[in-house]
């Protein structure tokens, strides 16, 4: 976002936050009171400021640090930023400690006003509510069918997108293109809402995604600016715009809600269409209206948009790049999918052939060239917790009450000493055991789709998607970048979205 990203504006703040910091060092260097004297903290790597001057990078800026120390903190007004990169430390505050160690007030009030009280934002009562009413509806048969069918009729509406740009010879923003596709396929898998933004059809849709990925950027932005809370208060600057993105998101959700519920009172309750997530939560509200406001609603479908939309499509348009630069593991995966679906009639059509998909879970390099994409770009680069009570990690260092302790998946993705001194690689063979199989890395270690008890839940749905998209596009056309020598990089938010997007050439296979 321009306003809040500016060379002007980070400036300013960086300007203004070196005094603060200069004065905040001094204080937090001071010696320590005697009682605690033999604690060991993290190495300290820098302030807030470097975190401002390193934003754009700052995934890149912390791999740096981890190849030197596998735990590093940060100076930060009222408390330190600690930083893992060690699976050992991951697997403590992920699950062995897991009490210790939870979103807190700390990071919902920087999320609160995107994300609200979702599933992505909140502790306790609220986390264990959604969890337990999502992790039934995604164990049913009926969604998993109900998922699949729209996963593959959406990647066939993809294709046919992009048949027409080859048709033509002219290139696609493939990221914009996934980014609206999962779109669809989210919305109508967990609400049953039919939006087509993939073909321009919602104009409401495309506004209220772009709002959401400005906000997303805005709100990452906020652990970096210590001055967000009086930009917010006085409604100035990027604050101000994140505001008029939120009233742009929440008019379209809000819509959505108020619709569903008028279709749902309109039915008899024993033929309540209950495929979708969303009338699952409508059908528990009617038990407990007082825990389950409108607004409660909203935030529930803004949480699975981000992770059924962007996760998917930002792990997919990463995967296509990796592609492009390494044509053979691009033909590798097409002749294993030709091979899968060498029985099936020739001159099938895209819908004909997407339809009939029922071997995704038989590619074995497939899955690895998608397991490689997402241990290099992790869909969710960083995930940051609050530290509850004073503690001390596996790998000996102390952290305080307060501190705010994140692990770091995209630089824990390219250390050599656990990956091997071809971390920074992409080698989908890595994956594969001698028999040709999937081998099972730790969770701790592939740390892609979070572990312990806030594991993913859509884990199985998100690689079911992937690999139908993925099978598709790579058994119809060949991929290439537009621009071989330019330089693709993310843009610094919640998710790790490719910054300019990803302009590619599709070519017909023969």
């Amino acid at each position: 976002m321009e306003a809040a990203l500016s060379s002007s504006s980070v400036l300013a703040a960086t300007a203004i936050a070196l005094l603060l910091g200069l004065l905040l060092l001094r204080v937090l260097l001071r010696p320590r009171r005697l009682g605690r004297k033999n604690r060991r903290y993290a190495p300290l790597v820098g302030s807030f400021l470097n975190q401002i001057i390193n934003f754009r990078r700052i995934h890149d800026y912390h791999t740096d640090q981890a190849r030197r120390f596998k735990c590093f903190r940060f100076l930060h007004p009222a408390r330190s930023y600690v930083y893992l990169a060690d699976p050992r430390d991951v697997e403590y505050i992920l699950s062995t400690n897991f009490d210790n160690y939870a979103k807190g007030s700390y990071n919902h009030n920087i999320l609160e006003d995107l994300l609200g009280d979702g599933i992505f934002a909140v502790d306790g009562d609220q986390w264990r509510h959604q969890r337990k009413l999502a992790s039934f509806e995604f164990s049913t048969r009926n969604l998993r069918d109900y998922s699949s069918n729209t996963f593959k009729r959406d990647a066939a509406r993809l294709a046919q997108v992009i048949s027409a740009a080859a048709s033509s010879n002219q290139s696609v923003d493939i990221q914009d293109l996934l980014m609206r596709s999962t779109m669809d396929s989210i919305f109508k898998v967990g609400f049953s809402v039919d939006l087509d933004t993939l073909r321009g059809t919602n104009e409401e849709g495309s506004r209220m995604t772009k709002a959401f990925d400005d906000s997303s950027e805005q709100v990452a932005w906020r652990y970096a600016d210590v001055f967000w809370k009086i930009k917010r208060t006085l409604n100035v600057g990027a604050e101000a715009v994140l505001r008029r993105n939120i009233r742009v998101i929440d008019d379209f959700i809000y819509k959505i809600i108020d619709e569903k519920i008028e279709q749902l009172s309109q039915e008899r309750v024993d033929s309540m269409k209950k495929d979708d997530i969303l009338s699952r939560f409508l059908e528990a509200r009617e038990k407990e209206p007082d825990k389950i406001s409108r607004k409660y609603l909203r935030d529930i479908i803004l949480n699975f948009m981000v992770a059924g939309r962007d996760t998917t499509a930002t792990a997919l348009s990463w995967f296509l790049y990796m592609m492009c630069k390494h044509p053979n593991v691009q033909e590798k995966v097409a002749e294993e999918v030709n091979e899968a679906t060498k029985g099936s009639s020739p001159g099938l059509s895209m819908a004909e052939f997407t339809e009939n998909l029922g071997f995704v879970n038989d590619l074995p390099y497939l899955n690895a060239a998608l397991n490689e994409t997402l241990r290099l770009y992790p869909s969710v680069p960083a995930d940051i917790k609050m530290c509850y009570s004073d503690d001390t990690l596996p790998s000996g260092f102390d952290v305080k009450a307060g501190d705010a302790v994140s692990y770091l998946p995209y630089s824990m993705g390219r250390l050599k000493d656990l990956w091997g001194d071809d971390a920074e690689d992409f080698r989908p063979e890595r994956w594969l055991d001698e028999g040709g199989s999937i081998r099972q890395e730790s969770p701790f270690k592939f740390t892609a789709f979070q572990a312990g008890p806030r594991v993913c839940l859509g884990k199985d749905f998100a690689y079911r998607q992937m690999k139908i998209i993925a099978a598709v596009l790579l058994h119809f056309f060949k991929f290439e970048m537009t621009d071989d020598g330019k330089g693709v990089h993310y843009r610094t938010m919640i998710t790790l979205q490719m910054e300019q997007g990803l302009r590619l050439r599709a070519s017909f296979r023969s």
